[in-house]
């Protein structure tokens, strides 16, 4: 009886020291590690605990912060608040050229009338045609500065996407270097 109690008592040892190494060595559920938080995935390749992963993790994360000057989460927030300045120099972009049709009739009139008045001694069907010519003229410029406009504003925006994934990317390396001299499977 008492060698029963005893293999009991032993068993269940056992099996609470077993999930005292899975608990330890597995994250806790609910909760991201830093890595995966930067859609980094490291994997212990040695039996690390979570706790020694959050270490490491931690190490490397300022060891690629030093080496290439970037912090993610800054850097994240940086883009942002370009995307938001993208979205501002966008709609200004539409902006580009509103009332030039206004302002290319009253010019196209000035002028048809003056012409009007030298080459026929009628100013006001020279107005009424310079208006037109003007109308025209102002809003083909306007659409085309509206284009130009919209297209430098995206080419600027895209570039400075590239940047910003560029300089992810290399703390990613700078990370991952780190994670893997470290006993870590490592991918992004």
């Amino acid at each position: 009886m008492k060698r029963t109690i005893a293999v009991a008592v032993l068993v269940a040892a056992v099996a609470e020291a077993g999930l005292l190494v899975r608990a330890q060595t597995a994250p806790p559920s609910g909760q991201k590690t830093l890595a995966a938080t930067m859609n980094i995935y490291a994997f212990p390749t040695k039996g690390q605990t979570a706790g020694q992963q959050s270490e490491d993790e931690a190490a490397c994360y300022t060891y690629a912060n030093t080496s290439t000057g970037v912090d993610p989460f800054q850097l994240q927030k940086q883009a942002q608040q370009q995307q938001q300045q993208a979205a501002q120099a966008q709609a200004q972009a539409q902006k580009t050229g509103q009332g030039a049709g206004a302002a290319g009739a009253v010019g196209g009139a000035a002028a048809g009338a003056l012409i009007g008045e030298i080459a026929s001694d009628d100013a006001g069907k020279g107005a009424a045609y310079g208006a037109a010519a003007g109308l025209l003229i102002a809003r083909r410029r306007a659409r085309e500065a509206k284009k130009e406009a919209t297209q430098q504003t995206e080419q600027q925006s895209q570039q400075t996407q590239q940047a910003t994934q560029q300089e992810m990317d290399n703390f990613k390396k700078a990370f991952s270097v780190c994670m893997e001299a470290k006993n870590y499977m490592v991918k992004y």
